[in-house]
């Protein structure tokens, strides 16, 4: 599968679970792993650049510091899935402010190199 059209079901998913309560818990879900492996791999498998390096320790200290932030957001964001999917109507709210904030993560992972993802072949 192509990694744009892996992005797009993405947010097409998040799209969908704000109109219908039911596809809410599997948004998060889907959204809080994806992020949690992507800053997982980044973890792994990518070195700071850039600014990050050359700078001191400081930057190269937010840079993992970000990606393990982001890490415990998607593991969380998951565990919210699965709380909200015990009671949709009452935690509908709930479950939407979190996977609107989920947002936020992704743009520091795509800030940090999740462009190069969309280049992978």
């Amino acid at each position: 599968m192509d990694s744009v059209a892996t992005v797009t079901e993405v947010g097409t998913l998040i799209s969908d679970a704000c109109r219908d309560a039911e596809k809410l818990p599997g948004a998060l879900i889907s959204c809080g792993v994806v992020q949690a492996a992507v800053a997982l791999c980044f973890i792994i498998f990518k070195a700071p650049g850039g600014l990050f390096l050359h700078h001191g320790k400081a930057p190269f200290v937010l840079y993992y510091g970000i990606l393990v932030a982001v890490f415990i957001f998607g593991l969380l964001e998951a565990s919210a899935g699965f709380w909200v999917s015990v009671d949709l109507v009452g935690r509908r709210a709930a479950g939407k402010t979190i996977l609107w904030l989920g947002l936020l993560p992704i743009v520091f992972v795509a800030a940090l190199g999740g462009c190069v993802i969309l280049n992978m072949k």
